[in-house]
């Protein structure tokens, strides 16, 4: 939910800059704090926390079954993370859910799967020297709708980012601002029809795109209780949606 509205053109260094790119999933103490760490400081200089003494920002979805945060790290250094949420009627619990029920309950009700990212952040410094970060982070959660053959993608922003997200990732808004707990400045939920509006994202944008072999090593797990029922890949779906098609 960092800023990410930088106007970038379309001919991106993207695919030069994810050789450089390590995406790790958090799984140490060390790297999580790392990243609850980053939370903190880019929060606390956009004013969208109170300082706290610990110096970090954390809830329950980063230990759910259903959510994975990511650390972006450029030539080894933390350079901004993004935690990805994938709800479905068996996993219902994302953070969107928790402040858009009314509008992603009925969806779950009729079986359909979402990719909720939220917790983008970046350090202030090397997001300078990479204007294409966003990109590159936010890349992580079309990877999600690809190997959870995902129906919405959202997207929990706050007004003046929405631009962004609807020019690169054609996300529509479908709320005004609501508050979300422990955030100071309130947020506004996005949603894309995954299925209807990926190939156009990626005919943009080739670099979001991703490899099976990608994609399992990001997001398959062994631990027990925490398998997501995945869909075959890369079905086209011709379904109802509360995202208005193209």
């Amino acid at each position: 939910m960092a800023a990410a509205d930088q106007a970038i053109s379309p001919s991106l260094r993207g695919s030069e800059l994810l050789d450089l790119v390590d995406y790790r999933l958090a799984e140490t103490e060390a790297d999580k704090h790392a990243i609850y760490r980053l939370r903190y400081d880019a929060y606390l200089r956009e004013g969208t926390i109170q300082p706290n003494p610990t110096q970090m920002v954390s809830d329950r979805y980063d230990d759910m079954p259903n959510s994975w945060t990511f650390g972006v790290y450029f030539e080894g250094l933390l350079t901004s993370s993004i935690r990805i949420s994938v709800g479905s009627a068996d996993h219902p619990e994302t953070p969107s859910m928790d402040v858009f029920p009314d509008l992603l309950k009925p969806e779950l009700a009729q079986g359909r799967v979402f990719v909720d990212p939220t917790r983008f952040v970046a350090d202030a410094a090397r997001a300078r020297m990479f204007p294409e970060l966003p990109y590159i982070t936010v890349r992580l959660a079309y990877v999600a709708c690809s190997y959870f053959n995902a129906d919405l993608g959202l997207a929990t922003v706050r007004s003046e980012h929405q631009a962004f997200y609807r020019r690169v990732f054609m996300h529509q808004p479908l709320t005004g601002p609501r508050n979300y707990p422990g955030l100071i400045k309130p947020i506004c939920l996005m949603a894309v029809d995954f299925p209807a509006m990926r190939e156009k994202v990626f005919t943009r944008y080739p670099f979001l795109r991703s490899s099976y072999f990608e994609r399992r090593k990001l997001f398959e797990r062994s631990r027990p209780g925490a398998e997501l029922q995945l869909a075959v890949p890369d079905l086209t779906f011709d379904r109802a949606s509360i995202v208005p098609r193209a």
